[in-house]
């Protein structure tokens, strides 16, 4: 579960990185298409889930 946590904190991280280039993109008319801000609260909420998962006693 620690890899799947891992694995989802590094999805979130890209995502947060897609998001920030999109927002300071120099073309202001080609918009992507993809919710890189829900993808990264869906990276994160997998990372801290199987994190706790994974550290049960």
């Amino acid at each position: 579960m620690l890899i799947v946590s891992v694995a989802g904190a590094a999805v979130a991280v890209a995502a947060e990185v897609a998001d920030y280039r999109r927002r300071n993109r120099r073309d202001v008319d080609a918009v992507g298409f993809m919710p890189w801000r829900g993808i990264a609260l869906v990276g994160v909420a997998v990372a801290v889930l199987a994190a706790a998962l994974a550290l049960k006693p």
